[in-house]
């Protein structure tokens, strides 16, 4: 018996050999990929913000001299998304220089928080509160509220060196950008001061954030587009202008800038959105002004930029046929490699979303589905992980450039399906295993 078993032993042997080494042939495509992946994927320790650092090293050497670092979810409301922000803004100030932190959120809504993060004036809390209703509301997160306190904290230790927060949408423009505008040529230019008066005059807000939005929505067209004239009328006036006496060359920009935002928001409601081609302009218009807002602030500041927003936005390439062009395509168009895509993908877990009825609640999803994106970034190691896709053996290059279906989900679920070529649309990619809802505060009363 032991000399047959030996026997079946042998046998068995000789048929895996043959199979292994007869036939020549390789594995699949993407068994091979995966291979490669695995070999260029570095472990991430955590996503939490707290804690050391170093295995975000990989990181700082990808980024390089990148002067703008787009950071991407695949949800809008994730916790590990926005911890892993957190973590990596901390990484990139304390250890690669970046000054700036800005997110998918309004220009005037950045500048209040940015005035906290610099002076400690307001109430974080408050401010968030505020300024993220509606199209923001997504925002208003404890995760959020502890990176802005912890931008706050890290100014109060470094006075001299601060990083500055940033919204780079139009949205929402409030009252107090419109009085910045004013308050500028009552000093400099009061020649000005009546015309740019009329030409804002009904523009400024009276009501809360989210109401405001919703009541300009419900504005006849032509209204809006007469307001879309006389806004870009005033930013015309303010800009043509030499810089005057007594003012510097820095607070006619900022002041010019301030003007071109409110110019902005009023132009990205001018939009027929019952027009299938105009809504598909607008959404185009929305990527390149975040685009020129970014890129406008970097010039001006000179810091190097960590940009939060969603993985479609900071990508090189649509998946949406209603998205003629992205912010990363422009950004990269603006700053060339200076500009890095980083997407962050999940395999799988919960996160906030507007259902079919309008309400917002948590949603979850499993393990991908066969052939997705989703499915190969799980098989490539256990746990969460970078790579950089650029620099990848070809095998892995080769599958992640083959457009697949890959989870992108806004502020409402279910979405559309979105077919996305990573190595086509990014630079880099984090993959988190399993994320959680983000913990969202109270909203406005």
């Amino acid at each position: 018996m032991t000399r047959n078993r030996s026997v079946l032993i042998l046998f068995l042997l000789t048929l895996v050999c043959a199979g292994a080494l007869g036939s020549g042939t390789l594995p699949p495509p993407e068994e091979r990929a995966l291979r490669a992946a695995e070999r260029v994927a570095h472990p991430l320790r955590t996503t939490r913000p707290a804690g050391g650092l170093d295995d975000l090293r990989p990181l700082g050497r990808m980024v390089g001299d990148a002067k703008v670092v787009g950071l991407g979810e695949a949800t809008h409301s994730s916790h590990e998304f926005f911890t892993l922000k957190h973590r990596v803004l901390r990484y990139l100030v304390e250890r690669e220089g970046f000054r700036t932190f800005a997110l998918e959120t309004s220009w005037s809504g950045g500048l209040r928080l940015d005035a906290y993060v610099r002076t400690g004036e307001g109430d974080p809390r408050r401010i968030m509160r505020e300024e993220f209703q509606d199209t923001y509301a997504w925002w208003n997160t404890e995760e959020y509220l502890a990176l802005v306190r912890w931008i706050r904290a890290y100014n109060v230790r470094h006075p001299g060196d601060p990083v500055r927060f940033m919204g780079d949408d139009f949205a929402y423009a409030g009252p107090e950008q419109y009085d910045r505008v004013l308050r500028y040529a009552a000093r400099h230019r009061p020649d000005l001061l009546p015309h740019l008066t009329r030409l804002y005059r009904g523009l400024r807000p009276t009501t809360p954030a989210g109401a405001y939005m919703k009541a300009y929505l419900t504005r006849p067209l032509a209204e809006r587009r007469a307001m879309a004239v006389r806004a870009e009328a005033a930013l015309s006036l303010l800009a043509r202008q030499p810089v005057p006496a007594g003012a510097t060359e820095d607070a006619h920009a900022w002041a010019v800038q301030h003007a071109r935002a409110l110019a902005q928001t009023a132009r990205g409601y001018a939009f027929d959105f019952e027009d299938p081609e105009q809504l598909r302009a607008s959404m185009g218009y929305r990527d390149r002004l975040m685009a020129d807002n970014v890129a406008w602030w970097q010039a001006r500041t000179g810091h190097k930029v960590l940009l939060s927003a969603h993985n479609s936005h900071i990508s090189y390439r649509t998946s949406d046929p209603r998205y003629p062009r992205m912010q990363g395509a422009f950004l990269r168009e603006r700053l060339g490699e200076q500009y890095v895509s980083v997407a962050v993908t999940f395999g799988s877990g919960s996160f906030n979303a507007t259902g079919r009825d309008g309400t917002a609640r948590v949603h979850t999803v499993g393990a991908p589905p066969p052939d997705s994106t989703e499915r190969f970034l799980e098989r490539v190691r256990p746990g969460d992980y970078l790579m950089d896709l650029r620099s990848s053996p070809a095998a892995a290059r080769a599958w992640l450039n083959t457009p697949r279906p890959t989870r992108t989900i806004g502020t409402s679920y279910p979405e559309r399906p979105h077919r996305v070529a990573p190595t086509a649309s990014h630079d880099l990619l984090f993959h988190l295993h399993h994320v959680t809802p983000a913990r969202l505060l109270a909203p406005p009363r």
